[in-house]
Parts: structure tokens; sequence; C-alpha cells
């Protein structure tokens, strides 16, 4: 298995380390539940150096990405981030992904772990505009910040003012004595914070500042298993549960993602805007159980009268509430707020209600 700068740490600390993506990778350290808290009222940190980095560059780097993503990139000024997925010529998705603008002819695309190779020779094979493309994946290492105390813990360590860069907005500069870290208002938790990206051989020093800083404000480190009772609870998708190649963003409700403006002839836009105008079969809901039960993937959701209208993708109990959550493609007809639903957990119909 691969490791990142942190793998060491995380054994020492006692983390449950588990294979994901390749990476040997801490699942939880203290308990998910406690975990999942700390982030919510606190602050953690989240060892994500698995995850892929491409640089996009030179004088045709807007024309490609403009192609190969479904998100308007010409609206991106310098300084933001903007949330985006690769269509796959299918209809479906490659892969869901972060877009950065550095210069007007610079880009960094961030990629989810278990899909750098595959996105890599997506990004390759879609390359008809010569630009210049750079895997710098295992050249940058990356750690989470998040929570309510995050960005005042952070600015202890960096020049950088942080409440000047907006959400989706990053800035490049110092942080605990390293240079050229960039710092991205950014985040997979709904609980505020920093991504920060840098060499991985500061990781180490990183870490260790902000542990040392940390302190006072009830810092932890996090497992993957929070990482993802997190993205439930405020219901973002996650490759290869919510989104993948046979689901369209259309169908995952990510129309917002998917622009069709003059002069932006990305892959799949036909198909996507007739689903869009025409209307899709299935649709991406959250739901919340009324019974108690844990939702889990590939459960079958029914009707009031047992008839199968769709699947559960992801799903959970939430560490405070005890609430059963999940989310799952069912027929449209089912797919408006407050509509009732039955996941099958085992041989029983559980009630569940559609939320926003």
């Amino acid at each position: 298995m691969k490791t990142t700068p942190f793998t060491n740490i995380h054994i020492a600390l006692g983390a449950k380390m588990h294979e994901f993506a390749g990476y040997n990778m801490p699942i939880e350290y203290s308990g998910i539940t406690d975990e999942h808290l700390t982030v919510r009222n606190a602050v953690g940190v989240f060892d994500v150096s698995h995850m892929g980095e491409f640089w996009v560059k030179g004088p045709n780097a807007l024309a490609f990405l403009q192609k190969i993503t479904s998100n308007d990139v010409s609206a991106l000024s310098i300084g933001k981030a903007q949330y985006a997925c690769f269509p796959n010529g299918k209809g479906g998705i490659v892969d869901d992904l972060l877009v950065y603008n550095f210069e007007p002819e610079k880009y960094l695309l961030v990629v989810n772990a278990s899909n750098i190779e595959k996105d890599w020779n997506w990004c390759v094979e879609n390359n008809s505009e010569g630009a210049e493309l750079e895997n710098a994946s295992d050249w940058m290492a990356q750690l989470a910040i998040q929570g309510p105390k995050a960005t005042e813990l952070l600015q202890n360590l960096t020049t950088v003012d942080l409440s000047q860069i907006p959400y989706y907005g990053f800035a490049v500069g110092d942080f605990a004595g390293v240079d050229n870290v960039i710092m991205s208002n950014t985040g997979y938790t709904g609980a505020g914070g920093f991504e920060l990206y840098f060499y991985p051989e500061h990781g180490v020093k990183i870490w260790n500042a902000l542990f040392a800083m940390g302190a006072e404000y009830g810092i932890k480190p996090i497992g993957l298993g929070a990482r993802d009772s997190l993205r439930l609870e405020m219901g973002f998708t996650l490759y290869g549960n919510d989104i993948d190649d046979t689901t369209s963003p259309i169908e995952a409700g990510l129309g917002w993602i998917t622009k069709f403006v003059d002069g932006k002839d990305f892959i799949d836009r036909q198909i996507l805007e007739k689903q869009k105008n025409e209307g899709v079969a299935r649709k991406l809901v959250r739901f919340e159980l009324k019974d108690r039960g844990i939702p889990r993937h590939g459960y079958e959701i029914v009707n009031e009268a047992g008839e199968k209208i769709g699947e559960v993708t992801s799903g959970t109990m939430l560490p405070d509430s005890k609430k059963g959550i999940g989310m799952g493609y069912v027929s449209t007809t089912y797919s408006k707020s407050d509509s009732i639903i039955y996941i099958q957990i085992r041989a029983n119909n559980l009630e569940a209600k559609v939320v926003k």
C-alpha cells in the first residue's frame, strides 16, 4: 500500500488503519461518534494526502477545461475554486472535482484518490487542445482542518488574513514557517475550515505545528469513517456510491454545476441539456428514517405498496441524534421533499421521509 507523510503518525496514535484507494489510511482514532462531534463543535484534522492533483497550463488551458468539465470555468476568477464534474461521453460521470484558477493560464484540478489514474487517462485522451498537463499527485500532500474553531486556530500560524478568503476562495502564502502553502476555504464536512496543500517533505512540520497550537481548541485527528458520516449529514455526494459512470449530473441534482452557456461545447452537452429540458426518470434524494434503523448502500427503496422504486447509495446513523439518514435514487414521482418512501432493511420496510 501507498503511504502519506502522516502514515507513521497515524499508526503511532493508534488509529485503525485500512486500505483506501491503494493507500494505508486511518479509518478512526477515538471512535467515529467522538470524531464526528469534534468536527461539529471544535476542530479536526483529516489527512487527505491521497487525493489527486493535476496542473493544467498554457494558452489552451481554458479551452480544454471548458470542454472536459461541466461547470463554466470562464466564470472562475483568479483566487477562486469551483466544483465540477467530468462528463464521460455517455451521460455519466468520470469523476467530480475541484477546479482552482491560479493565473490566466494556470489551473489546478483536485480529483478523487480512487480515480487518479482513470481521470489522468481521461484528460490525456481528450486533450485535443494541446493544454499542458502535469500529474502532481505524488508531489502534493493535503490536510483538511475542519470545524467552527478551525479558522481561528489556523490564523495563529499564518500571516495571510484568512478572514479575507471567501468560501471557495484560496490564497498561497506562509504557514507554520513553510512557504507556498495553498490555503483553500473549502471542505467536505460543512463545518467550516480550510484545506492546506503543500510539498510532502513539509508535512510533519505542519502537522506538529497544528497540534501544538490546537491543544487549546480541542483539536483531534479525524479518520475516514467520520469524514463519511459528516459529508452524509450535509448531503454531499461520494463518487463510487452516489455518483458514478452510470449516473448523470442531472439525475444526481448537480444541474447547478452543469452550465449550458453560449460557447461552452462540453462533453455530453446535448445529452445533459435534453435531460434538463425533458426531465429524468430517477433522481438522487436525501432521506431521514422515521423508524429506527441504519440504511446501507444497496438496500432497496420501495413505495407503500412494497414496489421497488429505487436503491440506497449511502447511509448511516447520525452519532448525536441516532437518526438513520441516507441518499438514494428513486423514481422521480417520489423525489419531492416530504415524500414518504420505505427502506427495506432485512425483512422490514422502514418508513422514511425525503428531505432537502
